[in-house]
């Protein structure tokens, strides 16, 4: 797994969103994710936090062993 797999399922999930993803050491299991969506807006962050999970789908069983992950809804 590598950085633009995860870029590619979030644009996906959160078309307009402001995503940064990168990698937190070189091993392909560790990573970032810095996420503004308006798909957000309303919800706290565990519910954020679900829908980003939901996303990246199987990578979480399978591949992905770490994500510090910061989520946000846009301001207005």
């Amino acid at each position: 797994m590598d950085v633009s797999e995860i870029e590619e399922r979030l644009k996906t999930a959160f078309p307009d969103a402001d995503i940064d993803v990168g990698a937190l050491k070189k091993d392909g299991r560790h990573f970032y994710c810095k996420i503004s969506a308006k798909e957000f807006t309303g919800k706290n962050k565990v519910q954020q936090h679900q829908l980003v999970y939901k996303a990246l789908g199987d990578y979480l069983q399978q591949d992905l062993h770490a994500l510090a992950l910061q989520t946000e809804a846009p301001s207005t």
